[in-house]
């Protein structure tokens, strides 16, 4: 049996004539009207018309494949996104060629929900039946939400911010999603136990978890409060350093770079207030050594599943009801803002 590692993400154009047709792939058959997608392309001419998501997953991808270099076990990384290039089938059809005939999946979202788990296994076997590899063994690797490798770094960097700015009060924010998508999971429920994780690690008795980035229909409820929102409200209460920790995120793509350093700091600026930010956990070197973790415990060579906390270490196999997808979308629905 011939083993690989498939790294698997959202995707994000690379060049601004890549920015339309990448919007229009996470889009499709969803109702998104076109002025829409023109405000969202907006965003990533900011970033010189390309998303910052590409050469960061490239930047995991080379820290993993250094680690396993060093440590083992001696598997290739492939990488694959959901909606551009390098895209699923692409990489399925390589693998075939290469002879892998299982696959141990890492997905870029540390949480469970049907946008940040289940929608990137539908992808999965999408792609393996386009490419005629369904034969091929898939271990998608469990969530991490409370696994030290995502914890932890940003305990440190909570640690840090808070020694220059006592005072700050720590909001954490993760990506909104539509009210229906978060009952059918434990995504709430994963996001405040992480929140309570960094916070009591760094020694913060007070905080807030807010969500940002909704791009749903304006009828249709999303989780709230929304960040602005929330940074206007600590404001009219007295507040003026707010410290953001992006728990809900990996690395700065489009949501944080976008929705926090300019939108969110804008504001700021606007109101008189303070604002500073972590970083995302996969800036420093223990979050690949948690993947690595995380393939050793799905082929068996590491008994001890890692978890701090009260949740415990998530399942390995999701069952047949998790994350369950909408009967019908909504109209006019996208789970996710393109990064």
């Amino acid at each position: 049996m011939s083993d690989a590692i498939l790294f698997v993400s959202f995707g994000g154009p690379n060049a601004p004539a890549d920015v339309m047709p990448f919007l229009e792939n996470v889009t499709r058959g969803r109702g998104i009207p076109r002025e829409r997608l023109e405000v969202v392309a907006e965003h990533y001419q900011h970033f010189g018309g390309k998303s910052p998501i590409n050469e960061q997953n490239l930047a995991m991808i080379d820290a993993l494949t250094k680690l396993l270099a060093q440590q083992g076990p001696d598997l290739p990384v492939y990488f694959g996104n959901r909606n551009w290039n390098p895209f699923l089938n692409d990489t399925f059809t390589q693998m075939k060629a290469d002879g892998v005939t299982r696959v141990f999946a890492f997905v870029t979202s540390a949480y469970s929900c049907y946008s940040g788990c289940r929608q990137y296994r539908e992808n999965i076997y999408a792609a393996q039946a386009a490419t005629g590899t369904e034969s091929m063994e898939i271990n998608k690797l469990r969530v991490y939400f409370n696994h030290p490798g995502f914890i932890d770094p940003l305990v440190d960097w909570v640690k840090e911010a808070k020694q220059k700015s006592p005072n700050a009060r720590l909001v954490f924010t993760a990506h909104s999603i539509p009210n229906w998508m978060a009952d059918g999971s434990k995504y709430v429920q994963q996001l405040t136990e992480a929140s309570r994780l960094v916070a009591e690690g760094a020694g913060v008795d007070s905080y807030d978890l807010v969500y940002q980035s909704r791009s749903g229909a304006p009828n249709q409820p999303w989780l709230e409060p929304d960040i602005l929102d929330h940074m206007r409200d600590l404001h009219s209460k007295g507040t003026n350093d707010i410290l953001i920790c992006p728990i809900g995120f990996i690395s700065d793509h489009m949501e944080v770079l976008f929705d926090l350093d300019e939108e969110a700091r804008l504001l700021a600026n606007e109101l008189g207030m303070k604002l500073s930010r972590t970083q995302t956990s996969s800036h420093d070197p223990r979050f690949a050594v948690m993947i690595r973790e995380l393939v050793l415990e799905r082929r068996g060579d590491q008994l001890t599943h890692i978890a701090l906390g009260n949740m415990g270490p998530n399942h390995d196999v999701c069952p047949v009801d998790c994350c369950p997808p909408p009967p019908a979308r909504p109209a006019g629905l996208s789970s996710f803002a393109p990064r």
